[in-house]
């Protein structure tokens, strides 16, 4: 991917699923990776297996103060950040009715607060550098609407797109591009599990209904990671504050 080459890029949530794979994509394409998670067994062995191009850091989102120290470890790494991947993402189901202060704080605060203190401590860093920069928050399309056991989440992710556009909006002068994914199903040993525990065998991602996904199967990290490489790299500029839909089907007039 031409103008990813040497870039610096920390990656949210990225020592398994979704993140992992963005990792490697960025890292096949030329990027240096800080590889975040919050268990330092599983961040190491993501390191290891991306190479000498990859460093780790842990900490947890829900504490205000890591997502400074995340951009720091970047630039320690580096020298320098030129990229964020606003990743790292929780979706526990919720029971409409019951949600309490507690279970919409947690959501909130990892999916909606860490996403907006990642990027003004990048942001602090990029105007540091003067060279620009580029954010790249992973949303859902469940922002549009979502499953009722999903409101709180659903919700959050949708905070997201507004902070998108406002960024974005603000920060063009700058040469600091800020776009979104909204992504849709897709395959991961936590949605794996998730299934599993709500009755589906094992499997069950190669036979959906069509409706759910119409080439018969849901998205894989690596069709999403493709995704996410190209709106970091050069060959997305200038363009900034777009949502984007990496979902099979369209979201506005399907019946």
């Amino acid at each position: 991917m031409r103008g990813l080459a040497g870039k610096a890029i920390l990656v949210t949530g990225s020592s398994t699923g979704i993140g992992y794979a963005m990792a490697q994509r960025l890292v096949a394409d030329g990027a240096k990776v800080l590889v975040h998670g919050r268990d330092e067994a599983e961040v190491a062995a993501a390191c290891r297996h991306l190479g000498a191009s990859a460093q780790g850091a842990t900490g947890d989102l829900a504490d205000p103060a890591t997502a400074q120290t995340l951009i720091d470890a970047t630039v320690k790494a580096f020298g320098r950040i030129d990229g964020l991947v606003n990743n790292a993402g929780i979706y526990p189901r919720g029971v409409l009715g019951e949600t309490t202060a507690t279970f919409f704080d947690h959501i909130f605060a990892i999916n909606t607060r860490a996403p907006l203190l990642c990027a003004e401590a990048a942001i602090r860093a990029f105007r540091l550098q003067k060279s620009g920069g580029a954010i790249v928050t992973v949303g859902s399309i469940n922002a549009y609407c979502g499953l009722s056991n999903l409101t709180v989440y659903s919700m959050s992710k949708g905070a997201l797109m507004t902070m998108t556009r406002n960024l974005a909006n603000a920060l063009g002068p700058e040469h600091i591009r800020v776009n979104q994914l909204n992504v849709g199903w897709t395959f991961t040993a936590n949605e794996d599990a998730t299934q599993q525990r709500e009755g589906q065998k094992p499997g069950w991602q190669d036979h959906v209904p069509l409706k759910l996904a119409p080439t018969g199967r849901i998205m894989q990290p690596e069709e999403i990671a493709a995704h996410t490489a190209f709106w970091l790299s050069d060959e997305s500029a200038p363009v900034s504050g777009q949502l984007y839909e990496a979902e099979q089907y369209p979201l506005i007039g399907r019946v």
